[in-house]
C-alpha cells in the first residue's frame, strides 16, 4: 500500500460516517412523521405525513445499504411533496409553503450530496447531483433572505375614493381642538392629530427629544401592564402608571411638575389607560348657582380625574396634584359602594379612563365574570365637583330607584362596561360598549335582560342614564366576545349623499359595525346569518343566528382548516394539524363543549381594546388586530378538581382552568392553540394594520405588523427582524400629514406608516416594548410637534420599563 492510498481510505471513512449520520437523521424524521401521521390519518386528516414517513423510512434504509437508487428516490419524494404542498396550501403564500418544503428540501440537498459520494456513482450522475444540491442550497438561502421581507401585504388603491374632495367633504365639520383632552384626543375618539409638521418625507429625521421616568416598579414584585396614553393640556402632559401614580410633565422638556400616588393595590388587571380632565372655566353646563359658589375658589378649577385599581376615583388639582377637598371624602370616592361582593376590588374595579362629559364623569368597571352573584356591572355618572352620584345605568334597577341613597345596592352580575364609553355632546348621549353578565362561557340560565344588553352598544341619555337604544353585536355570547373598544363618532354620507352621524364599533369577532348614532340602526349593511348550534354544552341554548357586518371589511376572520395550520417546520405543523382534527370546530361561533373546541376569532380578538384612528381629512380608518386561536373546553365541577385553578391572564392560564361556576361546570380550560415551540398554529400574520376608506367602505391596504426580534420559539428572542406579523394591542394614531404611528407590537419599536399604502417609513428602537397608543401634540410654547409613547413593556414580556419617550424633529428639520 502506498502512502497516497491512506488519504483515500480516510476520505472513505468520513463519507461513510456522514452517510450513516444522515441515514439516522432521516430515520428519526421518518419515525416522527409515521407516529404523527398515523394519528392525523386516524382523525381523518391528511395522509401525506404517514406516506412521507414511510417513504423516508425506505430512503434511510437505501442509504444504509448504499443503494444507488437512493439518489433518484430522494428526488421522487421531494417532487411528490412539492406537488402535495402546492395542492394543500390555501393561498399559495410564502409562509404557507415554508414549513411544508424546507425540511424536505434540506433532506433532498444533503441526500444528493451524500448519494453523489457513494462508491460506484458514475461521474455524470455525481456532477448532476452535486449541481442540483448546490441549486437547492442557493434556493434555501434565498428563502432565508426572503423571510426578512414582508409577506401577505394587501394594496388595493382602487378601493380608495377617487375624488379626494368628496372624501374631505365627508369628514367632521367640528374644528379640531388644540389639546389632547380625551382618551382618543377629542370627544369623538378618532385619535387624529391635525398636524402636518412631521411628514412621510421628514419622519426619518425624528429623534428622542426627552425621556421621563415614571418610577413604576420594574423588578421584584413589579406587575401590571402600561397601557397609558397621556393627556395633553396646553404645555403639560398628564400620565399614569399601572398602579395609578399620576404625574404632570412639562411638554417641551419632560421635567416632572408634580406627582400623586394613591397607594392603590390590587392583584388583577393592574393597569391605567389614562386620566380624565375637567375645566370649570370652560364648562357651560354648570348652573349659575354653582358658578357663583366657585367664583372666588382658586384651587381645583381644572381637575384631573383618575380611577384606581382598588376601585376609588380621585380628583386632583391639575396645577399642583393636590386632591380636591370638595370632591367626595377629601378628594376621592369609593367606587365599590353598593356594587356587591367586591372583596377589596379583586372582583371589581375600573380599567378605563373616566369619561368627562360636561360636569359629570362616567365610570364603568371590570368584573371577574366567574360565578353567579358577581358584583354589579352598573355604569355610574358622578359630579366632577362634589363626587356625588348623578345617575346610574343599572338594567335590573326598579323604575325610580334612588341611586344616591346611602344604602342603595346595584343589581348583581349585570353586563359591565370595562372599556371606554363615548360622549356625544350634540345628541346628549353616552354610548356604552358592554360585556356580559357572568359567567362567560355557559349561559343556560341567563336572564332575558342580560341577554338583551350583553355584548352590545347601549345609548343612554347623558343627563339621566335612561336607555335610548341598544344594538347587540353578539347574541347569547358564550365566547367572551365583550365589546372591547371605545365607540368612535364620525360622519359619513349615505346613498343619497346625505351626511349622517355614525358610530363605528370594532369587535373581537373581526367585524366592524357602523350605526346611525341617533337611533342605533345599521348605517352599513348587517345581516342575521344562521350559525351552527350543536354540539352544545349540557343545559345550553344557543342563538340560531348572529349579526354579520357585511357592509364593512372584516379583519382576520377567514375560517380555519386543517390546511391552514402552521408551524416553523413540518413537525410542529403536523402537531397543529393533529390538534385541529382532534378539536371541535364548525366555523365562527363554534359552540363551547366539554370536548376541546377551537375559538376563532378568539376572546383575545380580532380587535381588542386599542380601537381605531380616523384621518378626518380623508376618511381613511386605521385598525390593528391580532389573530390567535384558542383551544378551549368546559370542565365539569367534578373534573375541575383535577386541575390547578387560576384567574391569571394570558399566558398565565395555559395548562390550568379558570373557574366558571355555571350549570354542571366548574371551570373552563383555555389554551393558546400553539405548537410545543410556543408558535401559534394559524398561518401568519398573527397581527396586522389595515387601512379602510370610509367613503367606499373598502379595504385599501393591509400589512403585517411586528417582527420576531424580541420573541421567538419557546420564549427565546431570535434577535432577527423577520416581519412575521405579531399579535398587537394598543391602537394607532394618525396625522393630517399622512402618517400612522403605532407601537403595540411584540418587538420594541415605535413605527410610522404611510397612511396611503401602509408602507413603513420610519421606526425607532425603544428600551422595552409598548402597548399604549401614541400621543401627538404641538407645543403652544415652542410650536414643536411631538410624538409621545408610554413604554412600559410589550404585552406579557418579561422586559419592563418606566419610560415616557417624546420624539421630535431636530430644530434644523423643523425649519425646512
Amino acid at each position: 500500500m502506498t502512502d497516497a492510498e491512506h488519504p483515500q481510505k480516510g476520505s472513505v471513512s468520513i463519507r461513510n460516517t456522514v452517510r450513516i449520520v444522515f441515514s439516522l437523521l432521516v430515520l428519526l424524521v421518518s419515525l416522527g412523521l409515521i407516529y404523527g401521521g398515523f394519528q392525523l390519518a386516524g382523525l381523518g386528516g391528511s395522509k401525506y405525513y404517514l406516506i412521507a414517513g414511510l417513504a423516508y423510512l425506505v430512503l434511510a434504509g437505501l442509504f444504509v445499504a448504499r443503494k444507488r437508487i437512493a439518489l433518484p428516490f430522494s428526488v421522487v419524494i421531494f417532487v411528490a411533496t412539492l406537488i402535495w404542498a402546492l395542492c394543500d396550501v390555501v393561498h399559495f403564500s410564502y409562509w404557507e409553503l415554508l414549513p411544508r418544503l424546507v425540511v424536505p428540501a434540506l433532506i433532498l440537498m444533503v441526500g444528493l450530496w451524500v448519494g453523489a459520494a457513494m462508491p460506484g456513482t458514475a461521474a455524470a450522475p455525481r456532477r448532476a447531483a452535486n449541481g442540483f444540491g448546490g441549486a437547492i442550497f442557493l434556493a434555501l438561502l434565498a428563502t432565508l433572505v426572503a423571510a426578512f421581507f414582508p409577506h401577505g401585504t394587501t394594496l388595493n388603491p382602487v378601493a380608495a375614493a377617487k375624488d379626494i374632495k368628496d372624501a374631505v367633504a365627508s369628514s367632521n365639520d367640528e374644528k379640531a381642538p388644540e389639546n389632547w383632552e380625551f382618551y382618543g384626543r377629542s370627544a369623538s375618539g378618532t385619535r387624529f392629530a391635525p398636524y402636518s409638521d412631521i411628514t412621510p418625507e421628514n419622519v426619518k429625521d425624528l429623534q428622542v427629544a426627552w425621556t421621563y421616568h415614571t418610577g413604576r416598579r420594574t423588578t421584584g414584585s413589579a406587575f401590571g401592564v402600561d397601557e397609558n396614553t397621556p393627556l395633553q393640556i396646553g404645555n403639560v402632559l398628564y400620565t399614569c402608571t399601572p398602579e395609578n401614580v399620576v404625574a404632570a410633565v412639562d411638554g417641551d422638556s419632560g421635567k416632572e411638575l408634580w406627582k400623586f400616588d394613591p397607594h392603590a393595590k390590587s392583584e388583577e388587571h393592574v393597569t391605567c389607560r389614562g386620566v380624565g380632565y375637567h375645566d370649570m372655566d370652560k364648562d357651560n353646563s354648570l348652573s349659575a348657582v354653582t358658578k357663583a359658589a366657585y367664583a372666588t375658589v382658586q384651587q381645583c378649577r381644572q381637575r384631573i380625574l383618575v380611577s384606581t385599581i382598588d376601585a376609588r376615583m380621585f380628583a386632583l388639582d391639575a396645577h399642583t396634584g393636590v386632591p380636591c377637598e370638595d370632591f367626595g371624602e377629601h378628594g376621592f370616592i369609593d367606587l365599590k359602594k353598593g356594587m356587591g361582593p367586591t372583596e377589596v376590588s379583586k372582583r371589581y374595579h375600573p380599567t378605563a379612563v373616566p369619561v368627562v362629559m360636561n360636569h359629570l364623569a362616567v365610570v364603568g368597571g371590570w368584573v371577574r365574570d366567574i360565578v353567579a352573584g358577581e358584583p354589579s356591572g352598573a355604569v355610574r355618572a358622578f359630579d366632577v365637583l362634589t363626587g356625588k352620584i348623578a345617575w346610574a345605568w343599572d338594567i335590573g334597577a326598579p323604575e325610580g330607584a334612588d341611586v344616591s341613597a346611602p344604602d342603595h345596592q346595584f343589581t348583581l352580575e349585570t353586563p359591565n362596561v370595562w372599556t371606554v364609553p363615548t360622549f356625544d355632546k350634540d345628541l346628549n348621549l353616552v354610548y356604552l360598549p358592554t360585556g356580559n353578565g357572568p359567567p362567560d362561557y355557559w349561559a343556560g340560565d341567563r336572564s332575558k335582560i342580560k341577554e338583551k344588553y350583553g355584548s352590545a352598544i347601549v345609548a343612554v341619555d347623558a343627563s339621566t342614564g335612561k336607555e335610548k337604544w341598544t344594538f347587540q353585536t353578539v347574541h347569547h355570547d358564550v365566547w367572551d366576545f365583550d365589546v372591547p373598544s371605545q365607540p368612535v363618532l364620525y360622519s359619513m354620507k349615505n346613498d343619497k349623499g346625505e351626511k349622517t352621524p355614525v358610530l363605528i364599533q370594532t369587535t373581537k369577532t373581526g367585524h366592524i359595525f357602523v350605526l346611525d348614532r341617533r337611533d342605533g340602526t345599521p348605517f352599513t349593511k348587517v345581516e342575521e346569518r344562521p350559525v351552527v348550534t350543536s354540539p352544545a354544552a349540557e343545559g345550553e341554548h344557543l342563538s340560531p343566528t348572529q349579526p354579520y357586518s357585511v357592509g364593512m371589511p372584516t379583519i382576520g376572520v377567514e375560517p380555519l382548516s386543517e390546511s391552514a395550520m402552521w408551524g416553523v417546520s413540518m413537525f410542529d405543523q403536523l402537531y397543529c394539524r393533529i390538534k385541529f382534527k382532534d378539536s371541535v370546530y364548525v366555523g365562527p361561533f363554534t359552540p363551547p363543549t366539554e370536548k376541546p373546541y377551537i375559538e376563532w376569532p378568539s376572546l383575545l380578538g380580532g380587535m381588542n381594546w386599542g380601537g381605531i384612528s380616523i384621518d378626518e381629512n380623508t376618511g381613511m380608518m386605521f385598525v390593528n388586530d391580532m389573530r390567535m386561536p384558542l383551544r378551549m373546553s368546559l370542565v365539569t365541577q367534578e373534573n375541575a378538581k383535577k386541575f390547578k385553578v387560576t384567574t391569571d391572564e394570558v399566558p398565565g392560564f395555559m395548562g390550568t382552568i379558570r373557574p366558571q361556576i355555571a350549570g354542571i361546570y366548574g371551570g373552563v380550560k383555555i389554551d393558546i392553540m400553539q405548537s410545543p415551540l410556543g408558535v401559534p398554529c394559524n398561518t401568519p400574520p398573527f397581527g396586522s394594520m389595515s387601512g379602510i376608506d370610509l367613503n367606499t367602505q373598502k379595504l385599501v391596504w393591509q400589512v403585517p405588523l411586528g417582527t420576531v426580534q424580541d420573541t421567538g420559539p419557546m420564549g427565546t428572542k431570535t434577535h432577527m427582524q423577520i416581519p412575521l406579523g405579531m399579535p398587537t394591542l394598543g391602537g394607532p394614531t394618525s396625522t393630517a400629514s399622512g402618517l400612522v404611528f403605532f407601537a403595540g407590537t411584540q418587538d420594541y419599536y415605535l413605527r410610522a406608516m404611510d397612511s396611503k399604502t401602509g408602507k413603513e417609513v420610519w421606526k425607532a428602537r425603544m428600551p422595552v416594548g409598548a402597548v399604549a397608543a401614541p400621543l401627538i401634540y404641538k407645543s403652544p410654547k415652542t410650536g414643536k410637534q411631538y410624538v409621545v409613547i408610554s413604554a412600559g413593556g410589550a404585552s406579557h414580556s418579561p422586559d419592563l420599563g418606566d419610560y415616557v419617550i417624546a420624539y421630535a424633529l431636530p430644530d434644523s428639520a423643523d425649519k425646512k
